[in-house]
């Protein structure tokens, strides 16, 4: 890097780039089902929506699930997945179970 960029500059970055990463996943790619996501990339927009929450119970803010998901999708969770969600297919709730088994048990 040929330029030193200060911290509160690297947030801001940081935080653009987070924001393009959801916009993404909501609006450009709603299509693309959670479950894809954890069985490509091992976090979903349901992890998102947790690292939300926990970011903010860092900083005092009391958010529960329900809310921080809110917060992430913009709208009510039972929401997006009318809109959004199809049932697993077999396939993939069998490559998410491989997929859980290879990461030690962690899932969304």
């Amino acid at each position: 890097m040929t330029q030193k960029i200060d911290p509160a500059t690297q947030t801001e970055i940081e935080a653009a780039a987070f924001r393009a990463l959801r916009r993404h996943l909501l609006e450009t790619r709603p299509d693309v089902q959670n479950i894809d996501l954890m069985n490509l990339a091992g976090f979903c927009r349901n992890c998102l929506s947790r690292w939300m929450g926990e970011a903010a119970a860092e900083r005092g803010i009391a958010l529960d699930k329900d809310e921080a998901r809110a917060l992430f999708y913009g709208m009510p969770y039972a929401e997006w997945v009318a809109r959004h969600q199809r049932d697993a297919t077999p396939e993939q709730r069998a490559a998410f179970a491989r997929a859980v088994a290879d990461h030690g048990g962690e899932g969304a």
